[in-house]
């Protein structure tokens, strides 16, 4: 999952022990299905601070309520507001996380420098996606190195 620090960071979940925190705002299909469909309660996930100096893994959070319609894509004053959802028909989810870890930086140079990371989604070129799914193998590599 990846956030820029302005909005939320590692360190913001961080003072917020054993507090869930709503994954609102994927306007992205992909990114959607992803938590939609593939996420599942419990699931550790990397947390990746993007559009920074550093770019980078920084902590390990935990899926702590499966997907249920994001409330914002039906609020008119929200920017995330979409006029073609409907409750009966909701378009856009939210996952709901907690913290588990903050971890030593892994810049995104750091992660390119390793063969076994090469076909990791979020390192594709063009990759904008918030959400990427992460292979068991690439997921052990990284806990490896932290």
């Amino acid at each position: 999952m990846k956030s820029e620090p302005y909005k939320i960071s590692i360190d913001d979940l961080m003072l917020m022990p054993e507090q869930s925190t709503a994954w609102f705002g994927i306007r992205n299909y992909q990114s959607r299905n992803f938590m939609r469909n593939q996420m599942g309660l419990g699931d550790q996930v990397f947390f990746y601070h993007s559009c920074c100096q550093q770019p980078g893994i920084v902590g390990i959070v935990e899926v702590t309520k499966l997907a249920y319609p994001d409330t914002t894509q039906f609020d008119s004053k929200s920017r995330y507001f979409d006029p073609k959802a409907t409750s009966e028909k909701p378009r856009w989810f939210n996952v709901e996380i907690t913290f588990l870890k903050k971890t030593r930086l892994i810049t995104i140079k750091e992660l390119r420098q390793y063969p076994e990371l090469n076909r990791m989604r979020v390192l594709q070129q063009g990759n904008r996606l918030s959400i990427t799914p992460v292979d068991p193998a690439e997921w052990q590599f990284i806990k490896d190195i932290l």
